[in-house]
């Protein structure tokens, strides 16, 4: 009998990729401080990337530990900006600012997937992706915010490229499974060769 998943996010898009893909799966919300962690992970200089799989094992760990029978996913996805980290905007001024550092410049989102089960990480993986923003106005994006605030609310730096975000951008370097928040492809070929999908 195949083991069970479950996805340890509330992300719905994390969700609706796994879905896409034929992955029979359950969602159970792990409840992490994460300002918290990530706060006491920067104060040790971690960087970006340790962070970001920091943060995903701990999702995993949270929920495994209630259903050790089944392989959790724990997700989660860092925004860097040089060796800043940005987190989701507390308000449409906040995601303004936010959008106006941005701009111009590049940035890279960080996506990690750890895979725990059998009481401990079986896989882990940090997928990358460099994005450069073009120099919108302050006009455009007050309005793209105003437009857009009920959607980019819960988006680290206050875009989704899967709409109107996109026209923030003039190049985007890497997977775009990793700019949605889960490194889809590698889960898919981890867990097809452990056997847990058919392949």
């Amino acid at each position: 009998m195949a083991e069970p998943i479950i996805l340890a996010s509330g992300s719905e898009i994390r969700a609706t990729l796994l879905r896409n893909a034929a992955i029979e799966f359950t969602t159970r919300v792990a409840r992490v401080d994460e300002e918290a962690m990530k706060s006491a992970l920067q104060a040790e200089s971690a960087s970006p990337r340790d962070i970001a799989d920091a943060l995903a094992e701990m999702k995993a760990m949270r929920v495994a530990a209630k259903h050790p029978e089944a392989l959790v996913i724990g997700c989660d996805q860092v925004l860097a900006r040089d060796k800043d980290i940005l987190s989701k905007p507390q308000n449409q001024q906040e995601a303004f600012d936010q959008l106006t550092t941005l701009r111009g410049r590049p940035h890279q989102l960080l996506s990690a997937a750890v895979i725990f089960g059998e009481g401990k990480p079986l896989w882990r993986h940090v997928g990358v992706v460099r994005l450069h923003m073009r120099d919108a106005s302050d006009t455009y994006l007050t309005d793209y915010v105003a437009r857009n605030w009920d959607e980019i609310r819960h988006c680290v730096g206050a875009y989704q490229l899967e709409g109107e975000g996109a026209r923030l951008f003039h190049r985007i370097e890497g997977d775009y499974f990793n700019v949605l928040g889960l490194p889809l492809l590698e889960i898919l070929s981890y867990l097809t060769l452990r056997g847990t999908l058919a392949g």
